[in-house]
């Protein structure tokens, strides 16, 4: 584990977040004939902090923890980026909508944005705050907060973008049994929103310092605007971030896709 930190934690983010979504796979293909409540999916995020965690722990102790935590609740360079990670996601589903909306002379493209299929009982506030604590901070301690600086080391930052949104989308792939069409098209468009949605929150988060809180909150804004979405509304957020994504590599380049150096922990840290 020490000598190899980041397929340890890999490992150990797939195991535990895998333990609750192998078996809602295997329920919704007929495999065996139990049946989970669906909110049982959103325990899966539990997966990339318990490895976060218990990694830090284990290659830098207790100063390492009390560098998550403060990466967690800080960022530098001001209120716009705090802003553009709460307001962004929502912005685009709203123009989007919008649009659909006049073409179609009905407002069904505005619904949907905070709808949780997993505890639909929610409100859009009680949404984002799931998606927020859950898929936000949850996931991002990991990718982000873990990840993200070790893969920087020694390769440029779109490059280690890219291997990063590559092993997040395969941690997905029990849920494409059971919480998406099972359409080989519908995975690689998936995965062509995971690599673009990797290139803006590595963006948001070399920029910030090194900040997992902003690039969190954005990930739980944009699963808020997208997870209950109609399917073109949905589509066209993903476009938007698709198009970020290109705007921010053209205009800062692949070595650190901000304007800020990259952030990275290496060897000798650990």
């Amino acid at each position: 584990m020490l000598k190899h930190p980041l397929l340890a934690f890999y490992v150990l983010a797939c195991a535990v977040t895998w333990a609750f979504h192998i078996p809602l796979a295997l329920a919704a293909v007929g495999a065996v004939g139990w049946r989970l409540p669906a909110w049982v999916h959103v325990l899966g995020a539990l997966g990339p902090l318990a490895a976060s965690l218990g990694m830090t722990w284990a290659t830098r102790g207790p100063a390492g923890l009390r560098d998550l935590a403060r990466r967690a609740t800080t960022w530098q360079g001001g209120w716009g980026w705090l802003a553009f990670a709460l307001l962004s996601p929502g912005a685009c589903f709203l123009a989007s909508g919008a649009v659909l909306s006049l073409f179609r002379g009905d407002m069904t493209a505005l619904r949907g944005f905070g709808y949780a299929a997993e505890l639909p009982q929610l409100g859009w506030l009680g949404t984002w705050l799931l998606w927020t604590l859950t898929f936000g901070f949850c996931e991002e301690m990991g990718w982000r907060g873990f990840m993200l600086p070790r893969l920087q080391q020694g390769r440029g930052a779109y490059a280690a973008t890219l291997l990063l949104g590559l092993l997040w989308a395969f941690w997905h792939v029990p849920s494409f049994f059971y919480n998406m069409p099972v359409n080989p098209m519908v995975w690689v468009a998936f995965l062509i929103s995971i690599l673009a949605g990797s290139v803006v929150m590595t963006w948001l988060y070399n920029s910030t310092g090194g900040s997992i809180l902003i690039p969190a909150l954005w990930h739980g804004a944009f699963d808020t605007a997208v997870a209950g979405a109609d399917g073109m509304v949905a589509g066209a957020v993903n476009a938007c971030v698709i198009a970020g994504a290109i705007v921010i590599l053209r205009r800062y380049g692949p070595d650190a896709l901000s304007p800020q150096p990259k952030q990275v922990v290496s060897r000798g840290q650990e």
